[in-house]
């Protein structure tokens, strides 16, 4: 240890004091606060501390020469994760901007108790260039409002280099740790190695609560840290070796005011002796996120009819009314039957996402329509031009969980609903109208792309208008779209070894402005129960044009599906009309699909051919919650080496989906954010607009399962 190092010690050594004191009693756990880099932590480095667990944030921190925007998610009650993409001064050049992109993972090793703090291992830039790539192990221990947190940092966390490596007396080979800074993508092996690490800790405080002439102020902490990273791999010198490096941090301590609300972090930070950085995120719990007022109330569930007659007089009048109630509640009604006490109801589309929420909705539409003797609805539901979903539940069940019955609840309704294989069968004898069957929309489009070298964010934004003509299981559907605003079109020139399958897209932004993005028939099947079959031809998506056909098997009382999709198809032009490249490729994929026994996980293997002619798999794992958010990640490796995929070294990438029912409106539609680090030819699949499985996961049992409440809703 060197004789500099000293003060530091003895610094941390008093705020390691508290770390071995019992936990004073307080009346609420305080929750966490966000770092500067993304996760829970003090200022720059990170603490013991997790967010609750499934909450969502995004954010910027902003600083001279660095802005770094992130994404953190609470991925297990003891797993964070956090993207972030930063641009910083170009070291190379000494001007302009570089882009980077960082993969991090904090994991909880020991809650804390009453003698014991909270400790916590993180891998920092576990998947990226390396320039921010660090270890810690860190402890932290509340007393009353002072929160106090000891590490030791590895990496770029150690490069203050106050203390030997202690994992060196067990091997030299912890005493090497490469500086080479790579293409980015690959899976760092250097953890915890160096000669020289650092001591790192500070003190988060929560101010208590006052006024002001604006109103009382809740949630304020003051942080002041003591960092372990030097800043040696910034402002120049590094990589490149133009004399001494520079840029080393003037000082270690760091100062912090951070504010808290119900959605909201904001911080200002004076950071290593020179800068002044500023903090602001957005942050929900993915299991009961916020929701806007519904611009629909709920209607009410109509009385029952007290005789036969009384609505619509002979079956024939009712099916003709119920038609009608239908339609008005947004379905669209295929066939309408009573047999007995049962009333047997075919409904397609609509605007709700969960079968117990259609259920609801469709005896809604016509409580007051049906004969009082009905006691049963047998309810199918069809999407796309497939049934995806058939159940039967009593009448009563369904009127007692209505929210102003206080008769019964949802979960009654559940527990007496008995659910069916999908077989596509009509009922010969129901009525029903004949086709053909239109829908059409106008939508904005956004299409967003991460990791220019030259620019963080590409965008262009566009206004489309589309439509389907349905006949039974054959449709013809197609769109025509009209770029508006957007810089994806100054993207930089593809400079990949592999097929230009997915690279382009600056220059179909360019010379597509006006474009067709699908022009495609289409048959979907139910072929047997619970199996299900398509085939698409024609302009499939905004690059390729062809034949794509798949089948799936899906049980509705399963935890897993197993599909297969076989495709040939041509490159599109880039003008986005009707023209095609010589590009051709034969692709397709088995894929599985299983949901996990413990926290509403879900995982997805897929195996086969990709666009750009390479063979590999897919491994998505994501975590589905009960408000419809969806929060995973995705990795492909091929038979492409990472030296000629290029940037990033394989496809891989973060999605978030969100219900746009949250937002208001009854939509069975989400907002996919895809968080995607650099766009590359390898691992691209097809995407076309009905997939077997995104079609009709809703209709399974642990979907609807999951959905009970919306028996009342």
């Amino acid at each position: 240890m060197t004789r500099a190092a000293r003060p530091a010690v003895l610094l941390l050594a008093l705020l390691a004091a508290p770390l071995a004191l019992p936990a004073a009693a307080r009346a609420e756990e305080v929750p966490a606060t966000g770092s500067d880099f993304g996760g829970a932590g003090l200022i720059e480095m990170r603490n013991a501390r997790f967010r609750e667990d499934g909450t969502l944030e995004a954010g910027a921190t902003l600083r001279h020469q660095r802005r770094f925007f992130f994404a953190n998610f609470q991925a297990l009650p003891f797993l964070e994760t956090t993207f972030r993409l930063t641009e910083r001064l170009n070291a190379t050049t000494g001007r302009g901007t570089t882009t980077d992109r960082s993969f991090d993972l904090k994991l909880r090793l020991l809650e804390e108790g009453a003698w014991t703090p909270a400790v916590a291992v993180g891998l920092q830039d576990l998947i990226g260039t390396g320039l921010y790539g660090g270890e810690y192990v860190v402890a932290s221990r509340r007393w009353g409002p002072a929160d106090f947190t000891l590490g030791l940092g590895f990496g770029r966390l150690g490069t203050r280099g106050d203390v030997t490596n202690p994992l060196t007396e067990i091997s030299e080979s912890f005493r090497v740790r490469p500086r080479s800074i790579g293409r980015g993508g690959t899976l760092r092996l250097d953890f915890f190695r160096g000669e020289n690490t650092a001591l790192f800790g500070g003190l988060e405080y929560s101010l208590p609560r006052f006024d002001t002439p604006w109103g009382e102020v809740d949630g304020l902490r003051a942080k002041i840290e003591w960092s372990g990273d030097a800043l040696r791999d910034e402002r120049g010198g590094y990589p490149v070796r133009r004399g001494p490096l520079r840029g080393l941090a003037e000082s270690p301590v760091n100062l912090g005011l951070q504010w808290s609300g119900e959605y909201v972090d904001a911080a200002l930070s004076f950071v290593h002796g020179t800068d002044l950085m500023a903090r602001i995120s957005l942050r929900m719990d993915a299991a009961n996120p916020p929701a806007a007022t519904p611009l629909r109330p709920l209607p009410a569930m109509p009385a029952r009819a007290t005789h036969r007659h009384e609505n619509g007089g002979d079956e024939h009048g009712r099916a003709t009314a119920v038609f009608a109630a239908l339609r008005a509640a947004g379905f669209r009604p295929l066939a309408y039957e009573e047999r007995g006490v049962e009333a047997r109801i075919a409904v397609a589309e609509g605007d709700f996402r969960t079968l117990p929420q259609v259920a609801s909705r469709v005896l809604r539409a016509v409580n007051g329509i049906l004969p009082p003797e009905v006691e049963a609805i047998r309810l199918s539901w069809w999407q796309a031009g497939i049934e995806t979903a058939s159940l039967m539940v009593p009448r009563r069940t369904v009127e007692n969980a209505a929210p102003r019955a206080g008769l019964g609840s949802p979960e009654e309704a559940w527990s007496a609903t008995t659910l069916f294989p999908a077989k596509g069968a009509p009922w010969p004898e129901a009525y029903a109208e004949p086709g053909p069957h239109f829908d059409w929309v106008l939508e904005p489009r956004l299409n967003l792309q991460l990791g220019d070298p030259s620019r963080t964010l590409r965008y262009q934004g566009a206004a489309a208008a589309g439509g389907r003509v349905e006949w039974g299981a054959y449709s013809l559907s197609g769109a025509l779209q009209q770029a508006v605003f957007g810089n994806l079109d100054r993207g930089l020139p593809s400079d990949s070894k592999l097929p230009h399958v997915r690279s382009d897209y600056a220059l179909y932004a360019r010379d597509g402005k006006t474009s067709i993005p699908g022009l495609y028939a289409e048959g979907i099947w139910n072929l047997t129960p619970d199996v299900f079959a398509r085939a698409s031809a024609g302009l499939l998506e905004p690059m390729f044009g062809g034949v794509s056909s798949e089948v799936l098997w899906r049980p509705v009382n399963r935890g897993f599906a197993l599909g297969l999709d076989l495709n040939l198809v041509q490159q599109r032009a880039t003008d986005g009309l009707f023209g095609f490249r010589r590009y051709g490729v034969a692709t397709g994929h088995v894929s599985l699909y299983a949901d996990l026994p413990f926290w509403n996980l879900y995982g997805i293997l897929r195996a086969g051919r990709y666009l750009a002619g390479d063979w590999g798999a897919t491994i998505e794992m994501g975590r589905r919650f009960d408000s419809g958010v969806e929060v995973g990640g995705f990795a492909t490796f091929t038979n492409v080496p990472f030296s000629r995929f290029g940037e990033g070294s394989f496809d891989k990438g973060i999605y978030v989906r969100v219900p746009l029912s949250l937002f208001g409106t009854n939509s069975r539609g989400n907002g996919t954010a895809v968080f995607r680090p650099v766009q590359r030819d390898g691992g691209q699949r097809l995407a076309v607009d009905n997939p077997l499985w995104e079609v009709t996961r809703a209709g399974r049992e642990d979907a609807a399962r999951r959905a009970v409440g919306d028996y009342a809703r």
